[in-house]
């Protein structure tokens, strides 16, 4: 259930957002601000349309809430079914991953010597929590859903249109590469903009 406000703040979120990419060129500050935006986005659970956050028995789902016009960042809901995780995956862009609802594990990994990728640390995420990602902190993680008989939701922001993003899954024990290009759930996206209803006389 959304709260009647709950466009107002997802709109909101779009606007700050858009501001700080036009403002700010250095990713370390851009993420840095970008997270305290997200953190408080993903503070109040009542503003996700139900639409946006119904999961998929066999895997995750993306689902686009807005895309920049000029693809500087775009903004998603996953939504995990019970014990739902990813491969290990790169972006090749940043990225800022804030939990909504329920919770995530979220484990690092590194190339070692012979370049395949291992596992570095594991951090649990809860509702309110925001992790940072960068191609300069080696871009490469696997994420799972924290509960086996639950639902969880988390709120993502990329700094580009990420479902169309050429990038790749990795087999956590060859190594090997996969490319992929995620593409999204849905095919319409909340409507922010109609504002005839706040602008109608009473």
């Amino acid at each position: 259930m959304t709260h009647p406000d709950s466009v107002e703040r997802l709109r909101g979120f779009v606007v700050d957002f858009s501001r700080l990419v036009t403002d700010e060129t250095r990713t370390a500050v851009l993420l840095q601000r970008g997270a305290d935006l997200l953190g408080a986005l993903v503070a109040k659970d009542d503003w996700l349309p139900d639409a946006y956050a119904m999961p998929h028995p066999q895997h995750y789902q993306q689902y686009l809430l807005h895309c920049d016009p000029l693809e500087r960042f775009s903004l998603v809901s996953f939504v995990w079914g019970p014990g739902q995780r990813t491969p290990v995956h790169d972006h090749r862009v940043w990225g800022l991953v804030g939990v909504l609802r329920g919770g995530e594990i979220e484990t690092r990994y590194i190339r070692n010597t012979a370049g395949r990728p291992e596992a570095d640390a594991s951090e649990a995420l809860h509702p309110g929590d925001v992790a940072r990602l960068s191609q300069e902190d080696g871009d490469l993680h696997r994420v799972a859903n924290a509960f086996q008989d639950r639902v969880s939701v988390s709120i993502h922001v990329y700094g580009g249109n990420i479902g169309a993003v050429r990038r790749a899954t990795y087999d956590a024990e060859t190594g090997a590469e996969k490319p992929f290009i995620s593409g999204y759930a849905n095919s319409s996206v909340p409507n922010l903009w109609n504002r005839s209803l706040e602008r109608a006389p009473a």
